[in-house]
């Protein structure tokens, strides 16, 4: 595989240090207040350099977006042999709530972005909108699945999608509020072990097998 490149490199360093000037005025100032114009000036580049890398404000703020969309369907599509989608997608949440991870806001200070999030209502939306397009590409892969598998309805790969994205979404929130509430990031992660065992001791044993991935022979 070849390596990156210097202009690869120089290109991904300017995105990142426009991304934290932003990201260090979004949290000092509000979404609002700021403008690209600002940022531009504050990382000394051009505003069309910044339009080069991000299309948007949002843009600039969930600048990790593409990856938070994949992560379910990636869960899903990962599962080991004798799992589950449901049961892989819990196992998936425990590890990154294990490991203390940003990627489910496991991060102390993390309140701080969820109070930007919370006063812009452009934010808001481009968040439920992730979540929205994180369940339909999970929708996507278990109807292709179950369609390679000769299943005829379409409602159940939709339906085990849905609880998916709840399930994935309400960890996530119980982090959020965890940490608005002053808890550390590591009381936080003991918090959603409990939430991620109580959830599974309510789910149904069709929910929980739906979709196993047949064991390897």
């Amino acid at each position: 595989m070849t390596g990156e490149g210097l202009r690869e490199r120089k290109k991904r360093q300017t995105r990142q240090h426009i991304s934290d000037i932003a990201t260090g005025l979004f949290l000092e100032h509000g979404f609002v207040t700021v403008t690209i114009a600002d940022i531009a000036s504050a990382a000394d580049v051009s505003v069309n350099t910044v339009y080069n890398y991000f299309g948007s404000k949002e843009d600039l703020f969930l600048d990790r977006e593409d990856d938070a969309v994949e992560w379910l369907a990636s869960a899903v599509r990962g599962r080991r042999a004798g799992e589950s989608p449901v049961v892989a997608v819990l196992r998936a949440l425990r590890a990154e709530v294990v490991a203390v991870s940003p990627r489910v806001g496991l991060i102390d200070g993390y309140e701080r972005f969820m109070r930007v999030i919370e006063e812009s209502q452009a934010l808001r939306s481009r968040v439920f909108d992730m979540r929205r397009r994180a369940t339909d590409l999970v929708a996507d892969v278990l109807t292709e699945e179950a369609t390679a598998a000769g299943e005829e309805s379409a409602l159940l790969p939709a339906l085990v999608a849905g609880q998916l994205g709840w399930i994935q979404a309400y960890v996530v929130e119980h982090i959020q509020r965890e940490l608005v509430a002053g808890r550390t990031a590591a009381e936080a992660s003991r918090s959603a072990l409990v939430v991620l065992d109580e959830i599974e001791g309510m789910l149904s044993d069709r929910l929980l097998e739906y979709g196993t991935r047949p064991a390897a022979v």
